[in-house]
């Protein structure tokens, strides 16, 4: 199961960009082994280098306990605020999900619903054991609408089951450069021993970015969902940022009482795309943090 689960190849300039690009030295690689698969990457699928210039104005205040903005073709930090604090970032890991998800392969595969995948709380779709779905239409509903039970049978599928989805979860982080995470489920609900950090986040996203088809997934504004009895279910993405900032182009939202509201946003304007990861903030808050460091790295002279 672990060699089917490790099938990646290796990204190496991923972290080093992120932590070079503070002025610091990267952490020391971790030791290689069986633990320590790569990520396989189609560079028909990378985009192209863009600048990463840092904006003459200063940032807007920030309320979230951690934030950082990264442009997405260079790796440069545009700015970062206890961006390696290690704190619960909710549902943001679905997008580990959803990398781990195409990692699987087959992504038209039938899954067939399980009376298991419906033990968590509290965003579901409520499927039905016995049901079946493609994973290509799980893995959207997954992005736009977060549902946890999606979540766990994606994860069911894909690795035959959660602990070893999770397994797959921190492998790939691991050889992403993301060396202060660690997953333990699919859809982001508290666990002790689960954590990540802003620039870890920024690490998963970009490589997200490099996706067409999450891509798609994630910049997807609404969309009708139908149960195999024939209900269809209207869902409108959780991203607000979609619809407040036309150039602002998808991630994903997380929600829960340790994380906070957390939001990560990519948006790309005048040749210039990058991605703002906001932890810990609240409310009203986390939409205006995302949407002011959204607007300061991209609203800008060329």
């Amino acid at each position: 199961m672990l060699q089917r689960i490790c099938r990646f190849t290796h990204l190496p300039l991923i972290a080093m960009l992120l932590v070079a690009s503070c002025g610091g030295n990267p952490d020391p690689a971790p030791k290689k082994g069986a633990g320590q698969p790569a990520v396989r990457v189609n560079p028909e699928n990378m985009p192209q280098p863009l600048p990463g210039s840092i904006p003459d104005k200063a940032p807007p205040p920030v309320v979230a306990e951690s934030a950082i903005v990264v442009d997405i073709g260079s790796g440069r930090v545009l700015y970062a605020k206890n961006a390696d604090l290690q704190r619960p970032v909710a549902s943001t890991q679905k997008i580990m999900t959803a990398l781990c998800v195409l990692e699987g392969g087959d992504i038209d595969k039938k899954v067939k619903i399980e009376a298991s995948d419906g033990n968590c709380e509290p965003t579901k779709l409520y499927l039905k054991p016995g049901e079946t779905y493609s994973r290509r239409e799980l893995l959207k509903v997954l992005m736009v609408k977060s549902a946890n039970d999606v979540g766990r049978a994606l994860a069911r599928d894909v690795a035959g089951s959660q602990e070893n989805f999770s397994a797959m979860m921190n492998a790939q982080a691991a050889a992403l450069g993301m060396r202060q995470s660690r997953f333990q489920n699919p859809h982001g609900l508290p666990d002790a021993n689960q954590f990540s950090t802003a620039r870890d986040m920024a690490i998963a996203a970009r490589q997200a970015y490099r996706s067409p088809l999450l891509r798609s997934f994630m910049s997807t504004r609404e969309m009708v969902f139908t149960y195999n009895n024939g209900k269809t279910l209207k869902l409108e993405n959780t991203n607000r940022i979609l619809k407040t900032v036309p150039y602002c182009n998808g991630m994903k939202t997380g929600t829960t009482n340790a994380a906070g509201r957390c939001l990560i946003c990519t948006g790309e304007l005048n040749n210039r795309a990058v991605i703002v990861v906001v932890l810990k903030s609240n409310t009203p808050n986390v939409w205006k943090d995302s949407e002011n460091l959204l607007r300061w790295a991209l609203e800008r002279e060329a």
